[in-house]
């Protein structure tokens, strides 16, 4: 039952599939800010921090899964949307040669909805076809969180394969009931929240992570309405500080022109980010889960970048119902 995670950033997707019952033996992560935070949180797995670029796949162990999301900006809408043209974008390549190396039971990759744009069509033609000739039978599908229990309206293309000798695909998720912002932030005072304006984290806090940086809006933040309502899903969570949704103690924006909001006039107080715990929670974190940084802007990021936790938990039960004849020979 032991998993090579690959891309792991704050963990997500790891946590999602320890939930399940699988361990996470040996992960890869390259990113220096995110180093402390997996190690806090997966203290028994052996983080490996070189680039998977330069990585020797001999050193990768042996496993029944890989799971992991290739950097996705190369694909987002919101990005460049150069596809392998950017260096980000062939990392997915790295990816599928260490699958090719391993051979596991199955693996679990996950990227933004952009790659499905007409654009970066050869690409994922690509993907699937390297995938095939690695030797596994690949479902392909686009999922959005909120139908799957995540109180968030983040839709990701997750790609599933099993090896082509246990003759059967992933059978994909049932939709579960819908959850809001109420069902999120149950529990956790906004009052708690602490505002950070230097970017520097703040040490005293009584609620771990839960802080929210303070500043102006961008006129693109400004453009269209920021705030959820309590019994409401929340917008997607995004790596980007001054890009996070407003929390739902404010009213909705008012719209005063063409791509243009403003805050409702005397309860301007009430515009807030969501703090980096509040948008921790909407990713389905549990609060035992650690984010360790030194500015604020890296809990942001760290929590913007995962995979929702019961996202992945999710995906992990349907791969062990799946395979449950070939997991259980392993035990």
């Amino acid at each position: 039952m032991h998993l090579v995670s690959l891309f792991s950033g704050a963990g997500g997707m790891d946590l999602g599939f320890q939930q399940a019952g699988f361990t996470i033996a040996w992960a890869n992560e390259y990113d220096k800010t995110i180093w402390a935070t997996h190690k806090a949180n997966f203290p028994n797995t052996e983080l490996c921090t070189q680039s998977i670029a330069d990585l020797d796949v001999g050193t990768v162990p042996d496993c029944v899964g890989i799971i992991g999301g290739p950097p996705c900006q190369s694909f987002s809408e919101a990005g460049a949307k150069r596809g392998t043209g950017d260096r980000r974008g062939q990392l997915f390549w790295d990816y599928i040669r260490v699958l090719e190396a391993k051979k596991p039971l199955f693996f679990v990759a996950e990227n933004v909805s952009g790659l499905l744009a007409q654009r970066h069509k050869p690409d994922l033609d690509a993907f699937k076809l390297a995938f095939s000739n690695a030797g596994y039978n690949v479902d392909v599908r686009l999922y959005r969180a909120s139908d799957f229990g995540v109180p968030q309206d983040r839709e990701r293309l997750i790609f599933v394969g099993y090896r082509q000798d246990l003759n059967t695909v992933f059978s994909g998720l049932t939709p579960k009931p819908k959850t809001t912002l109420t069902d999120a932030l149950k529990g956790l005072p906004p009052g708690e929240a602490k505002e950070t304006r230097s970017g520097k984290a703040n040490p005293k806090l009584n609620i771990s992570n839960h802080e929210y940086m303070t500043g102006g809006f961008s006129s693109m933040f400004l453009s269209r309405n920021r705030v959820r309502g309590w019994n409401e899903p929340s917008f997607t969570i995004l790596a980007t500080a001054r890009q996070t949704p407003l929390h739902p103690q404010a009213p909705k924006m008012i719209k005063t022109g063409t791509d243009q909001f403003s805050f409702k006039t005397g309860e301007e107080n009430k515009y807030r980010r969501l703090s980096v715990r509040e948008c921790a929670r909407i990713q389905t974190f549990p609060d035992s889960h650690q984010f360790v940084y030194n500015r604020i802007e890296n809990g942001y990021k760290m929590v913007g970048n995962a995979v929702p936790v019961e996202l992945a938990r999710q995906i992990a039960s349907v791969i062990r119902a799946d395979l449950s004849n070939q997991l259980d020979q392993l035990k």
